[in-house]
């Protein structure tokens, strides 16, 4: 798409900075979502979008705290208020309203009723933390098990150590979008959810469909492009309930 004068003034930065700072229209979603400074108290002088300017600053670069630039808010500040909205579930809230935003602009209804799961084993270094062996990828560290709708969009995540098989991981990332997402239940899964283990341990947790699609489809719907319907052989449909 072309860069327009109207596309500009919308992605515009308020100042040339970071690539992962939050322009005008994305912070417009995520203000009124923050939390209002206290009534009684030393009035709050901390900007809260240079707060989540660091954090996202983080997210994409990797750093660790005390390496945050000097021209962010300090990273006792960043660490303290990181940790507090996380244990508000202020991130959660954030991603939901992202998530059904994006939807809105895609013209689909605002919860999602499919998605795709999928996990990804990662190396770890050895500052501690949950750790394990993947046999099958032979990477020692942790597993990122996300699901996501059929846009892409990043609906439930659990991460937990490598030598958790993907259909012993399933569950606990299923269950956790249960209320969150409550008419997402048809899921789409590669061959590795396959198998009666799946079905037997979310029993009694939910009505859900998973699909299991074989390898010849599997790319499609990574890649974000859902056929409606998959030919004969292509897939596997285990129905739970």
């Amino acid at each position: 798409m072309p860069w327009t004068e109207t596309a500009r003034r919308e992605h515009a930065r308020r100042r040339p900075r970071y690539a992962s700072d939050v322009n005008d229209r994305e912070w417009a979603l995520i203000a009124p979502l923050l939390p209002a400074p206290r009534p009684q108290g030393r009035p709050r002088k901390t900007d809260l979008r240079e707060v989540v300017n660091a954090i996202l600053y983080m997210a994409s670069t990797g750093c660790q705290w005390r390496m945050l630039p000097s021209d962010l808010p300090p990273p006792s500040t960043v660490q303290r208020y990181f940790y507090e909205w996380r244990d508000r579930g202020l991130w959660q809230g954030i991603s939901n309203t992202l998530v059904m935003s994006a939807r809105d602009l895609e013209g689909r209804e605002a919860s999602p009723t499919a998605g795709v799961i999928d996990s990804q084993s990662v190396k770890t270094t050895e500052s501690g933390g949950i750790c394990g062996f993947d046999a099958g990828k032979r990477i020692k560290g942790r597993k990122r098990h996300a699901l996501t709708d059929t846009l892409g969009l990043l609906v439930g995540l659990v991460v937990h150590h490598a030598g958790v098989q993907d259909r012993d991981g399933a569950p606990e990332v299923l269950r956790s979008i249960r209320t969150r997402w409550p008419w997402l239940r048809h899921v789409y899964a590669d061959g590795g959810y396959a198998g009666p283990k799946l079905r037997a341990a979310l029993h009694g947790a939910g009505a859900w469909r998973i699909e299991v699609v074989i390898r010849a489809r599997w790319a499609s719907l990574l890649s974000r492009s859902l056929p409606a319907t998959l030919p004969n052989g292509d897939r596997e449909a285990v129905g739970i309930s």
